[in-house]
């Protein structure tokens, strides 16, 4: 399809919208045709949303179509914190469970201004490592997800969540403190669109906060983490406990890693997904602590429009 132009005060200039007057009113045309060669053929198409593209690790660029004036994400998360394994005692009257992880700031369906043709950058915060079992051990914090343009700048930045730890303690005792994964901070720095329309994949044209298929089912919403579940410590020698809950993220919509179980031989905990928080290991299960999990890595699953 070629490029399509229309003289403005004596320019030619490529055209991005095209009105024609139906029965006495402006309206946008969807499609241009034009006779080449004794044939018709399309010339000029209306910006139709793209399909959702999902980045889930590491580092790059992409350009903003020439047409689109607008980024939609769909979903955007930090990296969810890892979380620590149990740890058994002698005689130190308890046993610890291994604290959950944290889970990463969050962006769902959120639109922003950006300028056609520009660069954006982006980062996927990795998630946190847990940890093994026993004192003074301590699971890797979730990285950083970053998203900005060449020409608009940061649109935001969503610090991962923390990690859990157990310090201290010794298998006399005294029993370790154990602090859980703290919770990933939003800066949203970009312009918000909260009006307008755009039109969609399927041709039809969609009021912009109609965008409501990110986690949280709402339109233009984002925000901190949360922090992970501790357990702490069972009173007296030898008593079984679970591991503790790695945080949720997307505002509670995307569960955080299972604690670990304390039943029989144990289980680890499991590992959080899309930023959410690791699970903690268990104690005094019949083959010692279980081991705590790795956070969910963060994530942007965005789409480009044209809102008018």
């Amino acid at each position: 399809m070629a490029n399509t132009y229309g003289k403005v005060s004596g320019t030619f200039q490529e055209a991005d919208e095209v009105y024609a007057k139906v029965s006495g009113t402006w309206e946008e045309v969807d499609e241009v045709y034009g006779k080449v060669s004794g044939d018709w053929k399309l010339v000029f198409s209306a910006f139709e949303a793209t399909a959702i593209a999902t980045l889930s690790s590491g580092s790059g660029t992409f350009a903003v179509p020439a047409q689109a004036n607008a980024i939609h994400i769909q979903a955007a998360v930090g990296g969810g914190g890892g979380a620590v394994g149990g740890a058994d005692y002698d005689k130190a009257g308890g046993e610890s469970a291994g604290a959950g992880g944290g889970s990463g700031a969050f962006i769902s369906d959120k639109v922003f201004s950006v300028t056609g043709g520009e660069t954006m950058t982006y980062a996927i915060g990795s998630s946190g490592s847990g940890a093994g079992k026993g004192f003074s051990i301590s699971a890797s914090n979730g990285g950083t997800t970053t998203l900005s343009g060449s020409t608009t700048g940061s649109l935001f930045s969503l610090t991962g969540g923390g990690g859990s730890s157990g310090t201290g303690g010794g298998v006399q005792g005294p029993l370790r403190t154990n602090t859980a994964g703290t919770a990933g901070s939003a800066t949203i720095s970009g312009t918000a669109i909260t009006s307008g329309n755009f039109r969609d994949t399927d041709g039809t044209s969609k009021a912009v906060s109609s965008n409501t298929s990110g986690p949280d089912g709402t339109f233009n919403q984002s925000g901190n983490g949360a922090v992970g579940s501790n357990n702490g410590n069972c009173g007296g020698d030898n008593c079984r406990i679970g591991g503790s809950t790695g945080a949720a993220s997307y505002d509670g919509n995307i569960a955080g890693g299972a604690g670990g179980s304390s039943s029989g031989a144990g289980t680890n905990g499991t590992a959080g997904t899309r930023g959410s928080g690791g699970g903690g290991g268990a104690a005094q299960v019949s083959g010692g602590s279980t081991s705590g999990a790795a956070g969910g890595s963060g994530e942007i699953r965005y789409r480009f429009l044209k809102v008018n």
